[in-house]
């Protein structure tokens, strides 16, 4: 790393930061408990992972994975339906593993937490009332009992890393923990609809594509504000707003 002569920032706000600086990633969280579930889901993780080279805290350092994200949210992903397929396949294997120790939550406190999710984008003026309302509806079919598995928590499609049709590593373990597998699909899938079918056929079972359709629209609601909050733009082409439209 001494020999290295640029820093880049990949992510940065104000609870953490991500810098690259040549073949290591620096994850810098005041947050150590997000950091604790990071390392401790991917050394349980029966998918490729980021090796962690050292630890430091609030400083976290991990080697960089091969290969390209399998997409980008709001761009067009030039990733082969075999690598969509790889994705889901991957995502079983997370799924049929052991549950972590780590508790996630109940439909019943992602009900609570939407609710005022929902509130605040009307009550702010975000997004249209009818646009929040009738996509609240849409999520309900997401809330109802499921059986837990070991669901890595934020799939979306920049923390899944291919080559060719090959899962390379999937990054980003803080989420991770106990909760529904339809909810993975869903990230995986969110803004790159055309590809749930391949996603589907790697996963090897069947699926309720009404209830991912439901983690489509609860997921994008409850990201609205965060993203508005941390200087990101949800309402950009194929990005929470577009996808919250494309479900009325």
């Amino acid at each position: 790393m001494a020999d290295v002569q640029e820093v880049e920032v990949v992510v940065a706000h104000h609870e953490c930061a991500t810098l690259r600086v040549g073949d290591v990633f620096l994850k810098i969280d005041a947050d150590q408990a997000r950091t604790d579930v990071e390392v401790g889901a991917m050394a349980m993780a029966p998918i490729p992972t980021p090796e962690v080279l050292w630890r430091k805290p609030p400083v976290l350092a991990l080697a960089a994975v091969g290969g390209t994200a399998l997409a980008r949210l709001g761009e067009p992903s030039t990733a082969s339906p075999a690598a969509w397929a790889a994705a889901g396949a991957a995502a079983r294997m997370l799924h049929d593993a052991p549950l972590p120790p780590w508790p996630g939550r109940s439909p019943g406190e992602i009900a609570s937490h939407l609710d005022g999710e929902c509130e605040w984008l009307i009550a702010n003026g975000v997004l249209p009332a009818d646009l929040v309302t009738r996509n609240r509806r849409v999520a309900e079919a997401a809330l109802r009992p499921w059986t837990p598995a070991f669901t890595h928590g934020d799939l979306q499609v920049a923390h899944v890393f291919v080559d060719g049709d090959e899962i390379t590593g999937v990054i980003d373990w803080t989420e991770a923990g106990q909760g529904d597998a339809l909810f993975d699909l869903a990230c995986l899938t969110l803004g790159h609809q055309e590809h749930l079918d391949d996603v589907v056929a790697g996963y090897g079972t069947d699926v309720d594509r009404d209830v991912i359709r439901a983690w489509w629209s609860l997921r994008s609601l409850q990201a609205v504000r965060w993203l508005v909050e941390h200087g990101f733009d949800p309402s950009a082409p194929g990005c929470e707003v577009d996808v919250l439209r494309s479900q009325l």
